[in-house]
């Protein structure tokens, strides 16, 4: 649960203070006003880094050299997540704190735990492969502790690998030398693949059950299941390290010549499939929002089973997109849980049962910046200009 957050020179906001209580908490404002920048912290808090970005410096308010964010969290706001951001790299990295300690981003796994329901989710199902991965990676970052050093690692290597690569394609360097960056690339990445698939198994009866209390009539028919599609699959017997060592072998030639490394879970895939047919060939527009809504109730329930504590649920004006009956279901999903920040243009695209529990807060945004305030109440937020 979240107590406070603390703005400085973040995104729009020169200086917020906000304390929040439990239950669904309602951010109403216009577009661009500060609303998903709010979420977009807390974001930050749990995961390290940004959801929306990969570079930190745009996190910081335009003319401001540094930025910070603070969460209170837990049942009495003991623990104190701390993350300092600077625009120049001369200037060091972010700074990441809990309880006053040093840490990295990949320890900050089970400190905020959060799900995320954004509007670009709205396309998981036909979207790119990529917000496909980055989904999974956070629900895997948050679920596996030194799953995100892993992923990091990878990176790491996948970026050298390819430096490399590029080299030998223009004959500046040779081909032996991929051995070095071979060994991490091949460890990590078959750690990665590891727990995605097991993440993934541990999702597909949480899954299925989200599915069939939204959708009984589809349900009934068939159950959903999100498969992991990988370009290294392991042969009978085959480790997963084992099969990406052999397919990054037969790839070898044509690496070269495109100077990037072409397998890897740099390059995997999710696919939602009923019946064994891919939802992204044959789904109506409601059927893959119903499989989307199913897949992030499954985080919630996954991510709760680990403690019992339930994540922060964060809803980013996404019940414009949802028809009466899902949103009814994520309605008495928010009123199960302790707490919940949702966003919205305008009240009117709630359930008024929802309104009725809710803790309302406004935002808007002139010339001086953005705020916040209650519904009714004093402004919580100094001077900022939002991006």
């Amino acid at each position: 649960m979240l107590r406070t957050l603390t703005l400085r020179d973040f995104r729009g906001y020169v200086s917020l203070d906000a304390t929040f209580g439990p239950g669904p908490q309602l951010i109403v404002g216009p577009n661009a006003a500060g609303k998903t920048s709010l979420l977009e912290a807390l974001v930050v808090l749990a995961l390290g880094r940004s959801h929306r970005t990969t570079a930190d410096a745009e996190l910081i308010r335009w003319g401001a050299d540094v930025g910070r964010i603070e969460g209170r969290v837990g049942p009495d706001g003991a623990e104190v997540i701390e993350v300092g951001l600077v625009r120049s790299a001369s200037a060091g990295r972010k700074r990441i704190r809990v309880n006053g300690l040093p840490r990295r981003a990949s320890g900050l796994a089970g400190v905020l735990r959060t799900v995320l329901f954004a509007p670009e989710e709205m396309l998981l199902v036909v979207g790119s492969p990529g917000l496909r991965r980055s989904t999974l990676d956070q629900l895997a970052g948050q679920r596996f502790p030194g799953y995100g050093s892993q992923l990091a690692t990878y990176g790491r290597a996948l970026q050298q690998r390819n430096s490399l690569l590029r080299a030998i394609r223009e004959e500046e360097a040779d081909r032996a030398q991929l051995r070095y960056w071979d060994e991490p690339l091949l460890d990590a990445g078959a750690a990665v693949v590891t727990d995605r698939l097991r993440v993934l198994d541990e999702l597909s009866e949480p899954i299925a059950a989200a599915h069939a209390e939204i959708a009984p009539n589809e349900a009934a028919r068939s159950r959903l299941v999100v498969r992991y599609a990988t370009n290294a699959p392991a042969q009978p017997g085959e480790s997963t390290h084992a099969a990406l060592s052999r397919r990054l072998a037969e790839t070898a030639d044509k690496e070269a010549w495109n100077g990037a490394t072409l397998v890897g879970p740099h390059r995997d895939d999710l696919v939602f499939e009923i019946a064994g047919r891919d939802l992204a060939a044959f789904a109506s527009r409601g059927q893959q929002r119903t499989a989307i809504l199913a897949l992030k109730l499954a985080e919630l329930d996954l991510l709760t089973a680990l403690d019992g504590r339930p994540p922060l649920l964060l809803l980013d004006d996404v019940f414009s997109e949802l028809d009466p009956d899902r949103r009814a279901h994520l309605v008495r999903r928010i009123a199960a849980l302790p707490q919940a920040l949702v966003t919205t243009t305008t009240l009117d695209d709630l359930d008024p049962r929802l309104v009725e529990i809710a803790t309302t807060w406004e935002v808007d945004a002139d010339d001086d910046g953005a705020r916040l305030r209650p519904a009714g109440g004093v402004d919580r937020v100094g001077a900022g200009t939002d991006r």
